[in-house]
């Protein structure tokens, strides 16, 4: 993409329309339409067996990162969602954020971000919640903690994804059922992503995966 971090609007358009059409055939279809014009770029590996689970949605090194993931998650039929300020749901804008995922939040609200996700959650069923843990694309030293408090008082695994720009394919590792020992259990995720060693496309933008308090 010759213009840096924009995204061409006819490929949001298609995010679109992974999300919103049935069946699902159709949404793959289109999404798999997508991603080969991105540079043919396919799913790889098994998708989360448990129905509600926390990802990672690991690089988020470039404004592309969470379309592609997203992109690639349709392809082979999951929904995926993500959070937004309240603000981008309402209205007419909602009609475009809301089929592609997105879930509102309210940073106001007691409780914050994480009550708000820990009762999505509660009252789904199915619900794949993307979170960038770096929390930025520039390059930070520490993760966010926000999607490891949200697994746990959700009861919910963590899957850790991926996007390795050199070879064009991204997906899912295994679920991790936390254990509370935040240093235990980010040593199975280091180790995921060390074993699999994926390439961002901007690799100088990806620091450490650590936590700060752990």
């Amino acid at each position: 993409m010759a213009n840096g971090d924009k995204i061409p609007l006819w490929l949001l358009r298609s995010a679109l329309m992974c999300q919103s059409l049935n069946p699902k055939t159709v949404r793959s279809r289109v999404a798999r339409a997508g991603l080969r014009a991105l540079g043919g770029w396919e799913f790889e590996g098994d998708l989360p067996a448990e129905p509600r689970v926390v990802t990672l949605a690991v690089p988020h090194s470039h404004n592309l990162d969470g379309l592609l993931l997203v992109l690639l998650a349709n392809s082979v039929g999951l929904n995926a969602n993500w959070m937004v300020k309240d603000i981008w749901t309402k209205g007419p804008l909602g009609w475009m954020t809301r089929p592609v995922g997105a879930i509102a939040v309210n940073r106001d609200a007691p409780g914050g971000v994480v009550e708000q996700m820990v009762e999505q959650f509660s009252q789904s069923e199915s619900f794949h919640l993307l979170v960038p843990p770096e929390g930025t694309r520039s390059r930070t030293e520490y993760w966010k903690s926000g999607f490891y408090r949200i697994a746990m008082k959700a009861n919910v695994p963590v899957v850790p994804s991926f996007l390795d720009y050199a070879r064009k394919r991204g997906g899912f590792g295994p679920a991790i059922t936390l254990t509370g020992d935040k240093q235990v259990d980010m040593d199975e995720i280091r180790a995921f992503y060390a074993d699999i060693a994926p390439i961002a496309r901007r690799p100088e933008q990806v620091g450490p995966i650590r936590l700060k308090d752990e």
